[in-house]
Protein backbone atom coordinates (compact mmCIF):
# COMPACT_ATOMS: atom_id res chain seq x y z
CA UNK A 1 0.00 0.00 0.00
CA UNK A 2 1.37 3.29 -0.84
CA UNK A 3 2.56 5.16 1.96
CA UNK A 4 0.09 8.50 1.66
CA UNK A 5 -3.23 6.14 1.18
CA UNK A 6 -4.72 5.93 4.11
CA UNK A 7 -5.37 2.13 5.37
CA UNK A 8 -9.33 2.57 6.46
CA UNK A 9 -11.61 -0.36 6.95
CA UNK A 10 -13.93 -0.07 3.73
CA UNK A 11 -17.68 0.74 4.09
CA UNK A 12 -21.20 1.24 1.47
CA UNK A 13 -23.48 3.93 1.25
CA UNK A 14 -26.34 3.09 2.57
CA UNK A 15 -30.01 4.64 2.08
CA UNK A 16 -31.27 5.55 5.58
CA UNK A 17 -35.03 5.06 6.13
CA UNK A 18 -35.54 8.75 6.46
CA UNK A 19 -34.09 9.34 2.81
CA UNK A 20 -30.68 10.28 4.21
CA UNK A 21 -27.64 9.16 3.15
CA UNK A 22 -26.05 6.94 5.84
CA UNK A 23 -22.62 5.10 5.38
CA UNK A 24 -22.29 1.51 6.06
CA UNK A 25 -20.78 0.18 9.37
CA UNK A 26 -16.83 0.78 9.32
CA UNK A 27 -15.01 -1.85 11.07
CA UNK A 28 -13.50 0.58 13.92
CA UNK A 29 -14.10 4.07 12.01
CA UNK A 30 -10.88 4.88 12.74
CA UNK A 31 -6.90 5.28 11.53
CA UNK A 32 -4.33 2.50 10.58
CA UNK A 33 -2.02 1.89 13.32
CA UNK A 34 0.53 3.71 11.09
CA UNK A 35 -1.73 7.01 11.65
CA UNK A 36 -2.56 6.03 15.02
CA UNK A 37 1.26 5.51 16.80
CA UNK A 38 3.94 5.66 14.74
CA UNK A 39 5.63 2.61 13.86
CA UNK A 40 9.69 2.29 14.53
CA UNK A 41 10.41 2.77 10.52
CA UNK A 42 8.49 5.96 10.82
CA UNK A 43 10.19 7.13 13.89
CA UNK A 44 13.11 6.11 12.46
CA UNK A 45 13.10 8.41 9.49
CA UNK A 46 13.13 5.55 7.05
CA UNK A 47 9.68 6.08 5.69
CA UNK A 48 10.01 9.30 3.52
CA UNK A 49 5.67 9.80 3.33
CA UNK A 50 5.95 10.70 7.24
CA UNK A 51 9.25 12.44 8.19
CA UNK A 52 10.81 15.61 6.14
CA UNK A 53 14.57 15.74 6.51
CA UNK A 54 14.65 19.91 6.09
CA UNK A 55 15.90 21.04 9.56
CA UNK A 56 15.58 25.01 8.58
CA UNK A 57 13.38 27.00 10.61
CA UNK A 58 11.72 28.20 7.05
CA UNK A 59 8.19 27.35 8.09
CA UNK A 60 7.86 26.50 4.09
CA UNK A 61 10.79 24.30 4.07
CA UNK A 62 10.39 22.40 7.50
CA UNK A 63 6.68 21.74 7.48
CA UNK A 64 5.29 21.51 3.63
CA UNK A 65 7.89 20.57 1.45
CA UNK A 66 8.11 17.05 2.31
CA UNK A 67 7.73 13.41 0.13
CA UNK A 68 4.33 12.65 1.59
CA UNK A 69 0.98 13.56 0.09
CA UNK A 70 -0.32 16.45 2.65
CA UNK A 71 -2.92 15.09 5.26
CA UNK A 72 -6.08 16.90 5.26
CA UNK A 73 -8.96 17.12 7.55
CA UNK A 74 -12.36 17.95 6.38
CA UNK A 75 -14.30 18.70 9.61
CA UNK A 76 -18.18 18.57 8.85
CA UNK A 77 -19.73 16.01 5.51
CA UNK A 78 -22.31 19.03 4.61
CA UNK A 79 -22.48 20.80 0.79
CA UNK A 80 -18.99 23.15 2.13
CA UNK A 81 -17.06 19.90 3.29
CA UNK A 82 -18.42 17.61 0.56
CA UNK A 83 -17.54 20.40 -2.04
CA UNK A 84 -14.24 21.07 -0.51
CA UNK A 85 -13.37 17.30 -0.27
CA UNK A 86 -14.54 16.98 -3.98
CA UNK A 87 -11.92 19.82 -4.92
CA UNK A 88 -9.11 18.19 -3.35
CA UNK A 89 -9.25 14.62 -4.41
CA UNK A 90 -9.64 16.00 -8.24
CA UNK A 91 -6.47 17.82 -8.04
CA UNK A 92 -4.63 14.25 -6.68
CA UNK A 93 -4.70 14.69 -2.72
CA UNK A 94 -4.95 11.26 -1.46
CA UNK A 95 -4.18 11.47 2.31
CA UNK A 96 -7.96 13.22 2.78
CA UNK A 97 -10.21 12.46 5.94
CA UNK A 98 -13.77 13.64 6.56
CA UNK A 99 -15.12 13.56 10.09
CA UNK A 100 -19.18 14.19 10.46
CA UNK A 101 -20.32 13.88 13.69
CA UNK A 102 -24.23 12.90 12.63
CA UNK A 103 -25.04 9.28 11.46
CA UNK A 104 -25.45 10.94 7.79
CA UNK A 105 -23.60 13.09 5.46
CA UNK A 106 -25.83 16.34 4.13
CA UNK A 107 -25.34 18.62 6.47
CA UNK A 108 -28.64 20.80 6.60
CA UNK A 109 -29.95 19.02 3.75
CA UNK A 110 -32.18 16.68 5.27
CA UNK A 111 -34.66 14.71 2.88
CA UNK A 112 -37.47 11.91 4.19
CA UNK A 113 -38.83 9.76 1.83
CA UNK A 114 -42.69 9.89 2.54
CA UNK A 115 -44.39 7.86 0.25
CA UNK A 116 -44.32 8.80 -3.37
CA UNK A 117 -43.22 12.30 -2.17
CA UNK A 118 -39.94 13.63 -0.69
CA UNK A 119 -40.37 16.32 1.74
CA UNK A 120 -37.38 18.48 2.60
CA UNK A 121 -36.72 19.29 6.08
CA UNK A 122 -33.84 21.27 5.61
CA UNK A 123 -32.55 23.12 2.45
CA UNK A 124 -35.36 22.98 0.00
CA UNK A 125 -34.94 25.48 -2.93
CA UNK A 126 -32.27 26.13 -5.42
CA UNK A 127 -32.21 30.18 -5.18
CA UNK A 128 -31.69 31.68 -8.65
CA UNK A 129 -30.31 29.74 -11.84
CA UNK A 130 -27.92 31.76 -14.02
CA UNK A 131 -24.40 30.88 -12.17
CA UNK A 132 -25.85 29.14 -9.75
CA UNK A 133 -23.11 25.78 -9.56
CA UNK A 134 -26.41 23.76 -7.82
CA UNK A 135 -28.84 24.70 -9.97
CA UNK A 136 -26.23 23.89 -12.83
CA UNK A 137 -25.23 20.22 -11.23
CA UNK A 138 -29.46 19.81 -11.10
CA UNK A 139 -29.80 20.78 -14.44
CA UNK A 140 -27.22 18.90 -15.85
CA UNK A 141 -28.29 15.61 -13.93
CA UNK A 142 -31.96 15.59 -14.54
CA UNK A 143 -33.28 16.59 -11.15
CA UNK A 144 -35.59 18.96 -12.42
CA UNK A 145 -37.02 17.08 -15.17
CA UNK A 146 -40.43 16.89 -13.12
CA UNK A 147 -40.59 19.97 -11.23
CA UNK A 148 -43.65 21.67 -11.68
CA UNK A 149 -44.83 25.61 -12.69
CA UNK A 150 -45.97 25.56 -8.58
CA UNK A 151 -42.26 24.20 -7.73
CA UNK A 152 -40.56 27.09 -9.98
CA UNK A 153 -40.93 30.05 -8.12
CA UNK A 154 -40.26 33.88 -8.67
CA UNK A 155 -41.73 35.42 -6.37
CA UNK A 156 -39.94 36.92 -3.09
CA UNK A 157 -42.70 36.74 0.10
CA UNK A 158 -43.80 33.59 -0.32
CA UNK A 159 -42.29 30.37 1.25
CA UNK A 160 -44.29 28.14 -1.34
CA UNK A 161 -45.40 29.41 -4.21
CA UNK A 162 -47.98 28.03 -6.97
CA UNK A 163 -50.45 29.79 -9.40
CA UNK A 164 -53.45 30.33 -6.70
CA UNK A 165 -54.37 32.26 -4.03
CA UNK A 166 -52.99 32.90 -0.33
CA UNK A 167 -55.87 33.33 1.74
CA UNK A 168 -54.78 35.61 4.66
CA UNK A 169 -57.18 34.44 7.59
CA UNK A 170 -57.83 36.31 10.58
CA UNK A 171 -57.44 35.29 14.36
CA UNK A 172 -61.71 35.34 14.31
CA UNK A 173 -61.87 33.05 11.35
CA UNK A 174 -62.42 35.92 8.47
CA UNK A 175 -60.72 35.76 5.31
CA UNK A 176 -59.14 39.58 4.32
CA UNK A 177 -60.04 40.29 0.57
CA UNK A 178 -57.98 39.74 -1.92
CA UNK A 179 -57.68 43.39 -3.18
CA UNK A 180 -57.08 44.54 0.30
CA UNK A 181 -54.04 42.42 0.45
CA UNK A 182 -52.93 42.85 -3.12
CA UNK A 183 -52.50 46.68 -1.95
CA UNK A 184 -50.74 45.79 1.21
CA UNK A 185 -48.67 43.73 -0.77
CA UNK A 186 -47.99 46.41 -2.72
CA UNK A 187 -47.21 48.55 -0.61
CA UNK A 188 -44.97 46.81 1.30
CA UNK A 189 -42.76 45.34 -1.54
CA UNK A 190 -41.82 49.49 -2.13
CA UNK A 191 -40.82 49.73 1.38
CA UNK A 192 -38.87 46.19 1.10
CA UNK A 193 -36.98 47.93 -1.91
CA UNK A 194 -36.19 50.79 0.40
CA UNK A 195 -34.78 48.74 2.56
CA UNK A 196 -32.04 47.53 -0.11
CA UNK A 197 -31.17 51.00 -0.91
CA UNK A 198 -28.98 51.86 2.19
CA UNK A 199 -25.96 48.77 1.28
CA UNK A 200 -26.65 49.19 -2.60
CA UNK A 201 -26.58 53.18 -2.92
CA UNK A 202 -24.27 53.93 0.59
CA UNK A 203 -27.60 55.70 1.93
CA UNK A 204 -27.24 56.56 5.41
CA UNK A 205 -29.08 55.05 8.47
CA UNK A 206 -31.00 57.60 10.34
CA UNK A 207 -30.82 56.77 14.09
CA UNK A 208 -34.50 56.24 14.54
CA UNK A 209 -34.62 52.76 12.40
CA UNK A 210 -31.86 51.98 14.94
CA UNK A 211 -30.44 50.12 12.16
CA UNK A 212 -32.73 47.80 11.82
CA UNK A 213 -34.97 46.14 9.10
CA UNK A 214 -37.59 45.43 11.60
CA UNK A 215 -38.29 48.46 12.82
CA UNK A 216 -37.40 51.13 9.79
CA UNK A 217 -40.11 48.82 7.74
CA UNK A 218 -42.82 48.75 10.57
CA UNK A 219 -42.06 52.68 11.11
CA UNK A 220 -42.63 53.58 7.35
CA UNK A 221 -45.23 51.08 6.75
CA UNK A 222 -47.08 52.50 9.75
CA UNK A 223 -46.84 55.91 8.48
CA UNK A 224 -48.22 55.16 5.13
CA UNK A 225 -50.85 53.27 6.28
CA UNK A 226 -52.39 55.95 8.96
CA UNK A 227 -52.17 58.93 6.35
CA UNK A 228 -54.47 56.98 3.85
CA UNK A 229 -57.61 59.32 4.16
CA UNK A 230 -59.71 56.45 1.97
CA UNK A 231 -59.35 54.00 4.91
CA UNK A 232 -61.73 53.46 7.84
CA UNK A 233 -59.98 52.75 11.22
CA UNK A 234 -60.82 49.15 11.20
CA UNK A 235 -59.37 48.70 7.71
CA UNK A 236 -55.74 50.40 8.80
CA UNK A 237 -55.61 47.89 11.83
CA UNK A 238 -56.44 45.16 9.67
CA UNK A 239 -53.77 46.49 7.28
CA UNK A 240 -51.16 46.94 10.18
CA UNK A 241 -52.11 43.44 11.32
CA UNK A 242 -51.08 42.18 8.20
CA UNK A 243 -47.58 43.97 8.58
CA UNK A 244 -47.29 41.84 11.49
CA UNK A 245 -47.72 38.77 9.69
CA UNK A 246 -45.74 39.89 7.02
CA UNK A 247 -42.68 40.16 9.30
CA UNK A 248 -42.92 36.90 10.80
CA UNK A 249 -42.57 35.37 6.99
CA UNK A 250 -39.71 37.67 6.26
CA UNK A 251 -38.35 36.66 9.84
CA UNK A 252 -38.06 32.74 8.88
CA UNK A 253 -37.02 33.50 5.31
CA UNK A 254 -33.65 35.16 6.99
CA UNK A 255 -34.12 32.73 9.94
CA UNK A 256 -33.74 35.52 12.22
CA UNK A 257 -35.92 35.82 15.72
CA UNK A 258 -37.12 38.96 14.32
CA UNK A 259 -36.55 41.70 11.62
CA UNK A 260 -35.87 43.81 14.24
CA UNK A 261 -32.32 42.02 14.61
CA UNK A 262 -31.40 42.30 11.03
CA UNK A 263 -28.85 45.40 9.94
CA UNK A 264 -30.40 48.04 7.62
CA UNK A 265 -27.11 48.73 6.58
CA UNK A 266 -26.44 45.63 5.08
CA UNK A 267 -29.41 43.82 4.29
CA UNK A 268 -28.88 44.59 0.45
CA UNK A 269 -25.47 43.14 -0.04
CA UNK A 270 -27.05 39.16 0.03
CA UNK A 271 -27.18 39.01 -3.48
CA UNK A 272 -29.99 37.14 -5.59
CA UNK A 273 -28.91 34.95 -8.21
CA UNK A 274 -31.12 35.91 -11.45
CA UNK A 275 -33.74 33.22 -12.15
CA UNK A 276 -36.90 31.18 -10.50
CA UNK A 277 -36.37 29.16 -7.20
CA UNK A 278 -36.76 25.86 -8.25
CA UNK A 279 -37.65 22.56 -5.59
CA UNK A 280 -35.62 19.07 -6.62
CA UNK A 281 -38.65 16.79 -6.71
CA UNK A 282 -36.88 13.60 -5.64
CA UNK A 283 -35.25 15.68 -2.64
CA UNK A 284 -32.41 17.97 -2.36
CA UNK A 285 -31.03 14.71 -0.91
CA UNK A 286 -29.86 14.49 -4.65
CA UNK A 287 -26.99 17.35 -5.16
CA UNK A 288 -25.15 15.61 -2.01
CA UNK A 289 -25.46 12.21 -3.26
CA UNK A 290 -23.89 13.91 -6.64
CA UNK A 291 -21.07 15.73 -4.66
CA UNK A 292 -20.21 12.43 -2.70
CA UNK A 293 -20.31 10.08 -5.83
CA UNK A 294 -16.99 10.28 -6.53
CA UNK A 295 -15.59 10.18 -2.87
CA UNK A 296 -14.39 7.08 -1.63
CA UNK A 297 -16.68 5.64 1.17
CA UNK A 298 -13.81 5.37 3.45
CA UNK A 299 -12.36 9.00 2.86
CA UNK A 300 -15.50 10.16 5.06
CA UNK A 301 -16.03 8.71 8.78
CA UNK A 302 -19.68 8.59 10.30
CA UNK A 303 -20.54 9.65 14.17
CA UNK A 304 -17.36 11.19 14.93
CA UNK A 305 -17.71 14.71 16.40
CA UNK A 306 -14.50 16.62 17.38
CA UNK A 307 -14.00 17.80 20.53
CA UNK A 308 -10.66 20.35 20.03
CA UNK A 309 -8.49 21.16 17.11
CA UNK A 310 -4.98 21.54 18.09
CA UNK A 311 -3.13 23.83 15.85
CA UNK A 312 0.18 25.77 15.42
CA UNK A 313 1.92 23.92 18.08
CA UNK A 314 4.58 25.49 20.40
CA UNK A 315 7.15 24.27 22.67
CA UNK A 316 4.20 24.42 25.68
CA UNK A 317 1.98 23.16 23.81
CA UNK A 318 3.78 19.92 23.13
CA UNK A 319 4.68 19.78 26.63
CA UNK A 320 0.59 19.65 28.12
CA UNK A 321 -0.42 17.56 25.25
CA UNK A 322 2.48 14.96 26.40
CA UNK A 323 1.63 15.40 29.79
CA UNK A 324 -2.08 14.81 29.30
CA UNK A 325 -1.50 12.01 27.69
CA UNK A 326 0.42 10.62 30.82
CA UNK A 327 -2.23 11.22 33.24
CA UNK A 328 -5.17 9.83 30.73
CA UNK A 329 -3.25 6.92 29.30
CA UNK A 330 -5.01 4.43 32.14
CA UNK A 331 -8.19 5.66 31.72
CA UNK A 332 -8.54 5.19 28.06
CA UNK A 333 -10.64 2.84 26.85
CA UNK A 334 -10.49 2.83 23.17
CA UNK A 335 -8.48 -0.03 22.11
CA UNK A 336 -8.37 1.10 18.65
CA UNK A 337 -7.26 4.70 19.47
CA UNK A 338 -4.95 6.92 21.58
CA UNK A 339 -3.66 9.77 23.00
CA UNK A 340 -0.58 11.21 21.15
CA UNK A 341 2.83 9.70 22.55
CA UNK A 342 4.81 11.80 19.87
CA UNK A 343 5.52 14.96 19.14
CA UNK A 344 3.35 15.76 15.68
CA UNK A 345 5.97 18.02 14.61
CA UNK A 346 8.54 15.50 14.48
CA UNK A 347 5.91 13.74 12.05
CA UNK A 348 5.99 17.00 9.80
CA UNK A 349 2.15 17.79 10.93
CA UNK A 350 1.33 20.91 12.94
CA UNK A 351 -2.16 19.93 13.89
CA UNK A 352 -3.94 17.21 16.14
CA UNK A 353 -7.77 17.22 15.88
CA UNK A 354 -8.72 15.68 19.03
CA UNK A 355 -12.12 13.65 18.73
CA UNK A 356 -15.07 12.93 21.33
CA UNK A 357 -14.23 9.33 20.73
CA UNK A 358 -10.11 10.19 22.39
CA UNK A 359 -8.51 9.36 19.09
CA UNK A 360 -6.01 11.58 17.87
CA UNK A 361 -5.70 12.44 14.38
CA UNK A 362 -2.68 14.35 13.16
CA UNK A 363 -3.13 16.88 9.71
CA UNK A 364 -1.31 19.80 7.59
CA UNK A 365 -4.29 21.13 7.11
CA UNK A 366 -7.72 21.21 8.85
CA UNK A 367 -11.16 22.71 6.80
CA UNK A 368 -13.63 23.77 9.23
CA UNK A 369 -17.32 23.26 8.09
CA UNK A 370 -19.26 23.50 11.19
CA UNK A 371 -21.99 25.96 11.32
CA UNK A 372 -22.06 29.49 12.53
CA UNK A 373 -24.25 27.76 15.93
CA UNK A 374 -22.18 25.93 16.51
CA UNK A 375 -19.14 28.15 16.25
CA UNK A 376 -20.79 30.55 18.58
CA UNK A 377 -21.55 27.49 21.34
CA UNK A 378 -18.10 25.50 21.03
CA UNK A 379 -15.69 27.70 19.80
CA UNK A 380 -13.75 28.65 23.08
CA UNK A 381 -13.53 24.82 23.35
CA UNK A 382 -13.38 23.34 20.25
CA UNK A 383 -9.58 25.06 19.07
CA UNK A 384 -6.38 25.30 21.27
CA UNK A 385 -4.73 28.00 21.07
CA UNK A 386 -8.05 30.07 20.78
CA UNK A 387 -9.48 31.63 17.90
CA UNK A 388 -8.24 35.15 17.43
CA UNK A 389 -10.01 38.02 18.95
CA UNK A 390 -11.37 39.56 15.83
CA UNK A 391 -12.72 36.23 14.40
CA UNK A 392 -14.45 35.37 17.92
CA UNK A 393 -15.95 39.08 17.74
CA UNK A 394 -17.09 38.35 14.55
CA UNK A 395 -19.16 35.07 15.50
CA UNK A 396 -20.24 36.53 17.88
CA UNK A 397 -22.06 39.67 15.90
CA UNK A 398 -23.06 37.57 13.00
CA UNK A 399 -26.23 36.24 12.99
CA UNK A 400 -28.09 32.60 13.57
CA UNK A 401 -31.06 31.85 14.14
CA UNK A 402 -33.89 28.36 14.01
CA UNK A 403 -36.32 28.66 11.13
CA UNK A 404 -38.19 24.66 11.39
CA UNK A 405 -40.92 23.41 9.36
CA UNK A 406 -44.04 21.51 10.37
CA UNK A 407 -45.47 19.02 7.97
CA UNK A 408 -49.04 18.04 8.15
CA UNK A 409 -50.48 15.18 6.45
CA UNK A 410 -54.61 15.11 5.99
CA UNK A 411 -56.85 12.56 4.72
CA UNK A 412 -58.79 15.06 2.82
CA UNK A 413 -58.18 18.69 2.00
CA UNK A 414 -60.14 21.20 3.65
CA UNK A 415 -59.01 24.01 1.42
CA UNK A 416 -60.68 25.42 -1.55
CA UNK A 417 -58.85 24.04 -4.67
CA UNK A 418 -57.29 27.66 -5.40
CA UNK A 419 -55.61 28.09 -2.24
CA UNK A 420 -52.05 27.66 -2.32
CA UNK A 421 -51.63 28.91 1.67
CA UNK A 422 -53.06 29.62 4.91
CA UNK A 423 -51.69 32.98 6.34
CA UNK A 424 -52.32 33.78 10.07
CA UNK A 425 -53.17 37.44 10.83
CA UNK A 426 -53.31 37.97 14.47
CA UNK A 427 -55.83 41.36 14.62
CA UNK A 428 -54.73 42.03 18.39
CA UNK A 429 -51.27 42.29 17.46
CA UNK A 430 -51.44 45.50 15.18
CA UNK A 431 -49.68 48.32 17.90
CA UNK A 432 -47.17 45.57 18.96
CA UNK A 433 -43.58 46.49 19.20
CA UNK A 434 -41.63 43.07 19.70
CA UNK A 435 -43.06 39.76 18.29
CA UNK A 436 -41.89 37.41 20.69
CA UNK A 437 -43.79 34.91 22.79
CA UNK A 438 -43.70 33.24 26.32
CA UNK A 439 -43.57 29.68 25.85
CA UNK A 440 -46.63 28.59 26.48
CA UNK A 441 -48.04 31.12 23.35
CA UNK A 442 -44.84 29.31 21.07
CA UNK A 443 -47.43 28.82 18.19
CA UNK A 444 -48.68 32.03 17.90
CA UNK A 445 -45.35 32.48 16.13
CA UNK A 446 -46.60 30.31 13.18
CA UNK A 447 -46.71 32.89 10.04
CA UNK A 448 -48.30 30.37 7.95
CA UNK A 449 -49.24 26.70 6.30
CA UNK A 450 -48.50 26.68 2.39
CA UNK A 451 -50.19 23.97 0.20
CA UNK A 452 -47.82 21.48 -1.23
CA UNK A 453 -48.65 20.65 -4.79
CA UNK A 454 -48.94 18.55 -7.09
CA UNK A 455 -51.24 16.96 -4.84
CA UNK A 456 -50.46 13.90 -7.10
CA UNK A 457 -47.45 13.99 -5.86
CA UNK A 458 -47.88 14.86 -1.78
CA UNK A 459 -51.51 13.91 -1.02
CA UNK A 460 -53.00 16.16 0.90
CA UNK A 461 -49.99 18.25 2.71
CA UNK A 462 -49.61 21.78 4.36
CA UNK A 463 -46.20 23.00 5.30
CA UNK A 464 -46.24 25.18 8.64
CA UNK A 465 -43.70 27.77 9.34
CA UNK A 466 -42.12 28.71 12.58
CA UNK A 467 -38.74 30.53 13.64
CA UNK A 468 -36.43 32.23 16.64
CA UNK A 469 -36.73 30.93 19.95
CA UNK A 470 -40.72 30.21 19.27
CA UNK A 471 -39.35 27.24 17.07
CA UNK A 472 -37.19 25.87 19.59
CA UNK A 473 -40.21 25.91 21.90
CA UNK A 474 -42.07 23.93 19.54
CA UNK A 475 -38.92 21.34 19.11
CA UNK A 476 -38.86 20.52 23.27
CA UNK A 477 -43.25 19.78 22.27
CA UNK A 478 -44.70 16.14 21.34
CA UNK A 479 -45.77 15.12 18.15
CA UNK A 480 -48.97 15.14 19.69
CA UNK A 481 -49.07 18.39 21.64
CA UNK A 482 -47.57 19.96 17.89
CA UNK A 483 -50.55 18.23 15.94
CA UNK A 484 -53.41 19.14 18.45
CA UNK A 485 -51.97 22.53 18.31
CA UNK A 486 -51.71 23.11 14.38
CA UNK A 487 -55.59 21.98 14.11
CA UNK A 488 -56.57 24.43 16.71
CA UNK A 489 -55.25 27.19 14.84
CA UNK A 490 -56.18 26.19 11.39
CA UNK A 491 -59.96 25.73 12.72
CA UNK A 492 -59.62 29.14 14.29
CA UNK A 493 -58.67 31.07 11.36
CA UNK A 494 -60.47 29.39 8.94
CA UNK A 495 -63.76 29.17 10.76
CA UNK A 496 -64.30 25.80 10.08
CA UNK A 497 -64.34 23.54 13.57
CA UNK A 498 -64.66 19.93 11.47
CA UNK A 499 -60.91 20.49 10.66
CA UNK A 500 -59.86 16.82 11.89
CA UNK A 501 -56.34 16.39 13.23
CA UNK A 502 -53.85 15.63 10.74
CA UNK A 503 -52.97 11.63 10.07
CA UNK A 504 -49.26 12.57 10.36
CA UNK A 505 -47.03 15.11 11.89
CA UNK A 506 -43.58 15.72 10.68
CA UNK A 507 -41.20 18.93 11.48
CA UNK A 508 -37.76 19.91 11.72
CA UNK A 509 -35.59 20.77 14.91
CA UNK A 510 -32.23 22.39 13.55
CA UNK A 511 -31.88 24.70 16.74
CA UNK A 512 -31.71 21.84 19.17
CA UNK A 513 -29.51 19.28 16.88
CA UNK A 514 -26.01 19.73 18.93
CA UNK A 515 -24.24 19.53 15.49
CA UNK A 516 -25.86 22.20 14.23
CA UNK A 517 -27.62 24.73 16.17
CA UNK A 518 -29.76 26.86 13.69
CA UNK A 519 -31.16 26.72 9.94
CA UNK A 520 -28.76 29.32 8.70
CA UNK A 521 -27.09 32.44 9.07
CA UNK A 522 -28.14 36.36 8.71
CA UNK A 523 -26.18 39.68 9.44
CA UNK A 524 -27.33 41.04 12.72
CA UNK A 525 -27.60 44.38 13.68
CA UNK A 526 -24.24 45.28 14.85
CA UNK A 527 -22.41 42.93 12.12
CA UNK A 528 -21.24 43.23 8.68
CA UNK A 529 -20.28 41.40 5.53
CA UNK A 530 -16.73 42.09 6.50
CA UNK A 531 -17.53 39.90 9.53
CA UNK A 532 -18.13 37.13 6.89
CA UNK A 533 -14.74 37.37 5.85
CA UNK A 534 -13.04 37.63 8.97
CA UNK A 535 -14.90 34.21 9.81
CA UNK A 536 -13.61 33.16 6.35
CA UNK A 537 -9.70 34.15 7.19
CA UNK A 538 -7.57 30.92 7.55
CA UNK A 539 -5.49 30.55 10.72
CA UNK A 540 -2.96 31.73 11.39
CA UNK A 541 -3.10 34.97 10.03
CA UNK A 542 -0.62 35.63 6.85
CA UNK A 543 1.64 38.22 9.39
CA UNK A 544 2.39 35.01 11.38
CA UNK A 545 5.75 34.20 9.34
CA UNK A 546 7.48 31.90 11.57
CA UNK A 547 3.98 29.49 11.42
CA UNK A 548 2.67 27.01 8.92
CA UNK A 549 0.04 28.45 6.65
CA UNK A 550 -3.23 27.48 5.67
CA UNK A 551 -3.69 25.37 8.78
CA UNK A 552 -7.13 25.67 10.21
CA UNK A 553 -9.69 27.00 6.87
CA UNK A 554 -12.98 28.08 7.38
CA UNK A 555 -16.31 26.73 5.32
CA UNK A 556 -19.67 27.20 5.28
CA UNK A 557 -22.41 29.32 4.37
CA UNK A 558 -21.48 31.55 7.15
CA UNK A 559 -18.48 32.65 5.28
CA UNK A 560 -19.81 33.65 2.00
CA UNK A 561 -20.34 37.56 2.36
CA UNK A 562 -22.49 37.68 -0.91
CA UNK A 563 -24.49 33.99 -0.37
CA UNK A 564 -24.83 33.40 3.47
CA UNK A 565 -28.10 31.10 4.00
CA UNK A 566 -27.56 29.54 0.93
CA UNK A 567 -26.68 25.74 -0.41
CA UNK A 568 -24.54 27.58 -3.65
CA UNK A 569 -23.17 30.30 -0.40
CA UNK A 570 -22.28 26.46 1.05
CA UNK A 571 -20.85 25.03 -2.03
CA UNK A 572 -18.89 27.61 -3.12
CA UNK A 573 -17.26 28.38 0.19
CA UNK A 574 -16.03 24.78 0.43
CA UNK A 575 -15.02 24.77 -3.09
CA UNK A 576 -13.08 28.40 -2.24
CA UNK A 577 -11.19 26.84 0.83
CA UNK A 578 -9.76 23.76 -1.11
CA UNK A 579 -8.73 25.94 -3.70
CA UNK A 580 -6.71 27.84 -1.34
CA UNK A 581 -4.60 24.53 -0.53
CA UNK A 582 -4.78 23.63 -3.96
CA UNK A 583 -2.94 27.14 -4.95
CA UNK A 584 -0.50 27.14 -2.67
CA UNK A 585 0.79 23.58 -3.62
CA UNK A 586 1.28 24.71 -7.25
CA UNK A 587 2.71 27.66 -5.92
CA UNK A 588 5.10 25.55 -3.99
CA UNK A 589 6.15 23.26 -6.47
CA UNK A 590 6.96 25.99 -9.26
CA UNK A 591 8.97 27.54 -6.26
CA UNK A 592 10.82 24.12 -5.63
CA UNK A 593 11.12 23.35 -9.89
CA UNK A 594 12.36 26.74 -10.63
CA UNK A 595 14.75 27.02 -7.85
CA UNK A 596 18.30 27.54 -9.24
CA UNK A 597 21.00 24.66 -8.34
CA UNK A 598 23.24 25.60 -5.73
Amino acid sequence: MPCDTPEWAAGGWLGGKDGSIHKGPLKDCGLDQERQTPSKKSLDGMQSCEISTDSTDDPLSSGLRTHRQPRIVVIGAGLAGLAATKVLLKKGFTDVTVLEASDHIGGRVLSVQHGKATLELGATWIHGANGNPVYHMAEDNGLLEHTTDGERSVGRISLYTKNGVAHYQTNVGKRIPKDLVEEFSDLYNEVYELTQEFFKNGKPVCAESQNSVGIFTRDVVRKRIMVDPDDSESTKKLRLSMLQQYLKVESCESSSPSMDEVSLSEFGEWTEIPGAHYVIPEGFMKIVELLAQDIPSSTICLSKPVRCIHWNYSAQHRGVIAKSSDTNQDNNHNENSSRPHWDPLILGHPICVECEDEEWITADHVIVTASLGVLKQNHEAMFSPPLPEDKVLAIEKLGISTTDKIFLEFEEPFWSPECNSIQFVWEDEAQLEQLAYPEELWYKKICSFDVLYPPERYGYMLSGWICGQEALYMERCNDETVAETCTELLRRFTGNPDIPKPRRVLRSSWGSNPYIRGSYSFTRVGSSGGDCERLAMPLPYANSSKALPLQVLFAGEATHRKYYSTTHGALLSGQREATRLVEMYQDLHRAETTKPNM
